[in-house]
């Protein structure tokens, strides 16, 4: 099906696209021939890890995707004695005099066995084949991480979050149980560097780009708990001149060719942060790892992965437009089709899809498989997922299931019987709502950003 045919149908068959899809999980959930699944679970493997995904049990009742506001936000059952625990443990390790400032514990505290993860100096990229026995979020000890310097070890019993700024009229501090007594939200938001899938572009395009290569798998989901941002700011008497908030994260110093750029920080419009931004304490049921970002950070849906700092230590708030090296340096788009101070810095991702396959993946001839994958958007729900098996030589439509949430992502599955022996390339390009389709090349910049092409997936079918 060509491009602009896809892209017109889901524009205009959106609300058909909806219903549809809110039948997938009943009426489609497959499973490969005696047994068989490749990137994905069996039937009955996959109702049981979408009952036991981390923290929904604790969270059943919530609408997934949807924001609950709760008066008294006291975390249930198994949540209660873990924070309480964790809590105890990163209190004692900071007990030397390290807490509020953060101590660097190592550049990632979390175990990286390698079958979950590709490790990149500082940061652990999600093997895309480890998704393929759990359910819609990705595990805490799945997670990708992405550390610009080293994991800092934070007491929450010293830590306190503090705004100030022009843009305030009462400025004032928060500590952590101070923010735990605030309303809080539930929803589920995916996280995803900027960077991801920058190899590709050497990879797939044959072009030179600079910065961590990450194929795919510097994105995850999770079901974030915290408190909305608006809340946080109304308290410090946010003005109506306001205009950019920057939190700033408790991270050692990014030092770069011998620049001190500081602690990581990143500007965003009051209207942004006022929306849908929350100030997060848990992570699928459990207080946030140190990894990813214990006790406070930053969940800003739909954005790139940077403006969701970690380890958030103050917040300024400004009457004039702010900046950091984030957003001068880093972070925009830098070559010959851009101006010499870079483009706009980057907000919203594109849309995206993966296969939960291992890269390279052996299948053998003659066997069923149902293939199993994923595909987001910034922009919107993903409206339809079309699966090629030949390179992109003919395309089919793929079954969407599950919850399609604009911050997070959408699962499908595809059946595929193959024939012949051989290296094949399997693509998967998706469609959002508003009509944007993965291209087949995405434009080239220097730091390989914002990648989104349909990206060729290798596989190879042998006799067995």
């Amino acid at each position: 099906m060509p491009h602009e045919d896809f892209a017109n149908e889901a524009v205009d068959q959106r609300d058909r696209a909806e219903q549809l899809a809110r039948g997938y999980p009943d009426r489609l959930r497959l499973a490969a021939v005696d047994g068989k699944t490749v990137g994905g679970e069996t039937a009955d493997e996959q109702t049981a890890t979408e009952q036991a995904s981390t923290g929904e049990v604790a969270t059943e009742q919530v609408p997934v995707g949807e924001a609950v506001t709760e008066q008294v936000p006291v975390p249930v059952g198994e949540a209660v004695t873990e924070q309480a625990a964790q809590k105890k443990a990163i209190a004692d390790q900071a007990a030397d005099g390290r807490a509020g400032a953060g101590e660097t514990a190592g550049a990632i505290v979390k175990e990286l066995p390698p079958e979950l993860f590709v490790t990149h100096g500082t940061n652990a990229e999600m093997r895309w084949e480890a998704m393929r026995d759990v359910g819609y979020h990705v595990p805490n000890e799945r997670f990708f991480v992405r550390n610009h310097t080293s994991t800092p070890i934070i007491d929450a019993a010293t830590w306190r979050l503090e705004l100030h700024g022009s843009g305030l009229s009462n400025p004032r501090s928060f500590g952590y149980e101070e923010l735990l007594a605030l309303p809080a939200v539930t929803r589920d938001v995916a996280i995803e560097c900027a960077g991801n899938g920058r190899s590709l572009f050497a990879a797939q395009q044959h072009q030179e780009v600079s910065g961590t290569p990450w194929r795919l798998g510097g994105i995850g989901v999770a079901r974030w708990r915290g408190v909305p941002l608006a809340t946080v700011l109304d308290r410090a008497g946010l003005t109506p001149d306001a205009v950019d908030v920057m939190p700033r994260g408790l991270d050692p110093h990014y030092v770069c060719d011998g620049i001190d750029f500081g602690p990581v920080r990143r500007p965003i419009p009051v209207a942004k942060a006022l929306k849908d931004v929350i100030l997060a304490y848990e992570m699928n049921g459990r207080p946030l790892p140190p990894d990813h970002g214990y006790p406070v950070r930053m969940v800003v849906p739909s954005w790139i992965g940077l403006a969701s700092v970690k380890w958030v230590g103050d917040i300024e708030v400004s009457a004039s437009p702010l900046a950091s090296p984030w957003t001068t340096e880093f972070y925009r788009m830098f070559g010959e089709a851009y101006p010499p101070e870079g483009s706009a810095p980057l907000a919203l991702q594109g849309v995206k899809s993966a296969f939960e396959l291992p890269w390279g993946a052996e299948l053998r001839v003659g066997h069923p498989y149902v293939l199993h994958g994923r595909s987001w958007s910034g922009n919107g729900r993903i409206a339809g997922v079309e699966v090629s098996v030949d390179g992109g030589a003919t395309w089919q439509r793929a079954h969407l299931r599950g919850p399609r949430v604009v911050p997070a992502w959408t699962r499908w599955h595809i059946g595929w019987n193959p024939l012949q022996t051989g290296p094949h390339t399997l693509l998967a390009r998706a469609v959002d709502e508003t009509g944007a389709v993965q291209p087949p090349q995405t434009p080239h910049n220097n730091f390989g950003y914002l990648f989104d092409a349909v990206a060729g997936h290798p596989v190879t079918v042998v006799n067995g």
